[in-house]
């Protein structure tokens, strides 16, 4: 068996270990989600290696407001 198959495989960002205790194409689906989120620090290691870095903490979504704030304006170009 090959060791890529195996589920010792763990996800790093810049936020700390995203996820372990996966099979190495299930840790690249995860850089490639987490990079479509565009998370910064992307790297696959092992499961060992990974126990000695911090879990990331999620970023919480904002929550949506209910028409309470005002639409952002953007700054008009000076024509000069």
């Amino acid at each position: 068996m090959s060791e890529l198959n195996e589920r010792r495989w763990a996800v790093l960002s810049e936020r700390g270990c995203e996820d372990s205790g996966l099979s190495y194409a299930e840790a690249a689906a995860a850089v490639a989600r987490l990079r479509g989120e565009r998370i910064s620090g992307l790297c696959v290691i092992t499961d060992a290696a990974a126990a000695h870095v911090p879990r990331a903490k999620q970023q919480a979504s904002k929550p949506k407001s209910a028409g309470n704030s005002k639409p952002k304006r953007s700054r008009k170009k000076s024509t000069a």
